[in-house]
């Protein structure tokens, strides 16, 4: 009984009480005050990418969304990089690129399907801009985004910056509310990580990259694009940073089933990444934000696989001492519930999302997810985003 409480307070520990501590810890890093140069008056030339595949009942909306932007248009390139669509999009793209001839809009067409990395890969050769920006067609930004978010970018320590995402959707079902209880938790952690040195998670909605920082998109093949890419800059001790002038809009699934679909695929991607990260680590390649790497490895790679010595060592007890169910009551307090339903799923995604990549389990990006048809106009006007 002794050991084996021993070894269940140990799998307990590396999967739930660190991951508490990480986030108490970074919770409190991100109150302190930036330790940056930040220039107010920042307005490098930008050029923004949009990927898509299938994505006509969009593109349309991101195209006027990004005409309402407030930046000088003779500082701003926008290309969008179609893989290979069989819908509408690129006859949709160019008419609305016709519509509005103020914008400086290129499009780039791939003669077949190669992914979202590749893609932005191939755009990036065509680009002018000396901060580079990717957003998906789904995500829509406010109009003063760039104003606010480029002068963190001016700081020499910095490679680039992401922001936080705000759902459109919030509380229209169990599965949007509990997500965004989780966002709010994640970007909180994430603004203190990048206090601390850096964060290594980006967004796909709103990701800046130095143009001279940046080399290539997913140098290291790691199939994310968003957080991939930004392994090259930690190995070059530049910061990235995520800040909260860069938030950026865009709807969620509201079925448990299309939550899934969209968290198995970036668990996938995020096994890869920080399998990575390890491998650098361990071969001292990596010296710089080494405590938030470290504290990734073990949350994303080494917890999981404690939540599943856990799952077992908990179903021994229980089978032996059937009175230490009464330890779980602390699943009563409301706030404590919902944080430990997201905890678990999340690591029941991590695992299965391990499984994947042992066995090479791929997923090409822009598999239609339900939440598209969400997005309407009279949904973006409430917001002030078209």
């Amino acid at each position: 009984m002794f050991e084996l409480l021993v070894l269940w307070l140990v799998f307990s520990f590396f999967s739930f009480g660190f991951l508490g501590l990480s986030f108490f810890f970074t919770r409190k890093l991100a109150t302190k005050p930036w330790q940056l140069t930040v220039k107010e008056n920042y307005r490098p030339k930008v050029s923004i990418l949009i990927p898509t595949y299938n994505e006509s009942s969009v593109i349309r909306l991101k195209l006027e969304n990004l005409s309402k932007i407030e930046y000088p248009k003779e500082l701003t390139q926008i290309i969008i990089v179609d893989s290979n669509s069989n819908d509408q999009t690129v006859e949709i793209a160019q008419s609305s690129a016709e519509t509005h001839p103020e914008m400086n809009i290129k499009m780039l067409v791939e003669n077949e399907r190669r992914g979202k990395s590749a893609a932005l890969n191939f755009a990036l050769n065509h680009c002018e801009g000396d901060v580079i920006i990717v957003s998906d067609a789904d995500c829509f930004w406010p109009s003063d985004i760039l104003k606010r978010a480029l002068p963190y970018v001016f700081d020499p320590s910095v490679g680039a910056v992401s922001g936080p995402k705000i759902l459109l959707n919030a509380t229209k079902s169990w599965v949007t509310r509990t997500e965004n209880s989780y966002l709010h938790s994640m970007n909180l952690m994430k603004l203190g990580q990048s206090k601390l040195g850096s964060t290594l998670f980006f967004e796909g909605g709103f990701s800046a990259y130095k143009r001279e920082a940046l080399g290539s998109f997913d140098p290291y093949n790691t199939g994310s694009d968003d957080c991939g890419t930004i392994i090259t800059l930690a190995e070059r001790r530049l910061r990235t940073l995520l800040v909260l002038e860069a938030q950026f809009y865009t709807t969620f699934p509201e079925t448990w089933k299309g939550k899934f679909g969209m968290k198995i695929r970036r668990g996938n991607q995020l096994v890869r990444v920080f399998w990575r990260y390890f491998s650098l680590v361990v071969r001292g390649k990596i010296r710089f934000s080494r405590a938030v790497i470290i504290q990734g490895i073990l949350n994303y790679l080494l917890g999981p696989l404690m939540f599943f010595a856990l799952i077992i060592t908990t179903a021994l007890l229980l089978l032996s001492y059937p009175y230490f169910a009464l330890f779980f009551s602390v699943v009563l307090i409301p706030k404590v519930r919902v944080y430990l339903f997201e905890a678990v799923q999340n690591y029941i995604i991590l695992l299965l999302s391990i499984f994947s990549v042992a066995v090479n389990k791929r997923f090409l990006i822009w598999s239609q997810p339900e939440d598209r048809s969400l997005l309407d106009r009279n949904l973006l006007k409430q917001y002030s985003l078209i």
